[in-house]
């Protein structure tokens, strides 16, 4: 940690604990010293420890290490305000493995809010530099499956009710394609905690990826858990992106960090992804351009090109 200290302010933008894990991982990469002021300063609560949170942070730093390496995550893999562990493996990982890296990702302990007391593990191997990404051709949706679950005291009739409600809710708008979500218990040793949630995935012919999803709370009904979900998968597929918004700003320091020019497709750009660009640019010194789409489909949509020209970080190690 030789360079000059950077000095971050953690109030502005998203002004939470994102803040704190894009610079952080930065941070360790370029091997900057670092100092977050005001950290969550825009936020009323603390956070619970979210397992797929965790690995947003640990991710870049593994990929630049020595050898390969065995994180093992404790806390939330279901929980409100952070993605679902089922979304980073059905999502997040065939996206970001575009890259040129692979992670193995072994749940062995799904936990729940307010407890949290799950547990994932988590492998990978370093890489000497990433690939740029390419991801601007939507293509058709050509499935659409997902999963609704209970684990604990719950009764199996709530997975069923959010299941047939996202069905019924999808099928409004999307009538030809068989919707396959299955209703699942979580196994007794494989849950700690009381919880319930569904995940609906639409795949497209070219190979992306979109997600709703929704947890339930006390006092919300099942069928309002999975039009939820259904309804989020609806929007995210409405505006022409190739990436749904919570994506966006999970691809930022990967496109910041690869070896060449990287370009996404996405509705509306997030505050989480301005944030994420504004530090990947202080920190890491790449270039991001946001521009409003100029293909004719996009004309009548928000629809953004996410452009960077990534500084071709290698891997000091190998």
């Amino acid at each position: 940690m030789a360079g000059q200290r950077v000095e971050v302010d953690g109030g502005i933008l998203e002004g939470g604990g994102q803040i704190l894990r894009v610079s952080t991982a930065l941070s360790c990469v370029l091997g900057l010293p670092l100092r977050v002021q005001k950290i969550r300063a825009g936020r009323s609560t603390p956070g619970l420890r979210s397992v797929c949170l965790l690995m947003q942070v640990s991710m870049p730093c593994v990929l630049f290490a020595a050898s390969p390496s065995e994180l093992h995550l404790k806390g939330g893999t279901n929980a409100e305000m952070a993605p679902q562990i089922d979304y980073t493996v059905m999502v997040f990982k065939p996206i970001v493995e575009k890259f040129g890296f692979n992670f193995n990702c072994d749940i062995k302990m799904r936990g729940y809010y307010p407890k949290g007391g799950g547990e994932v593990i988590v492998r990978m191997s370093p890489v000497t530099q990433l690939n740029p990404i390419n991801l601007t051709d939507r293509g058709s949706v050509t499935k659409i499956y997902g999963r609704a679950f209970v684990a604990g005291v719950l009764p199996f009739k709530v997975a069923k009710d959010m299941a047939a409600a996202a069905v019924r809710c999808i099928r409004k708008e999307i009538r030809d394609l068989y919707v396959n979500i299955q209703p699942v218990q979580e196994p007794k040793d494989q849950a700690f905690g009381n919880g319930n949630g569904i995940i609906i995935i639409a795949e497209t012919s070219t190979g992306c990826l979109f997600a709703g999803s929704s947890l339930g709370k006390r006092g919300v009904n099942a069928d309002k858990v999975g039009i939820d979900a259904a309804e989020m998968l609806l929007a995210n597929l409405r505006h022409g992106g190739t990436v749904d918004e919570f994506l966006q700003d999970q691809l930022i320091i990967f496109m910041a960090l690869a070896n060449g020019v990287s370009r996404i497709k996405t509705g509306p750009v997030t505050l989480h992804t301005q944030t994420a660009i504004h530090f990947a640019e202080q920190l890491a010194k790449a270039k991001f351009t946001v521009k409003k789409s100029e293909d004719e489909e996009d004309s009548s949509k928000d629809t953004y090109i996410i452009e960077c020209q990534g500084i071709g970080m290698r891997n000091p190690n190998l």
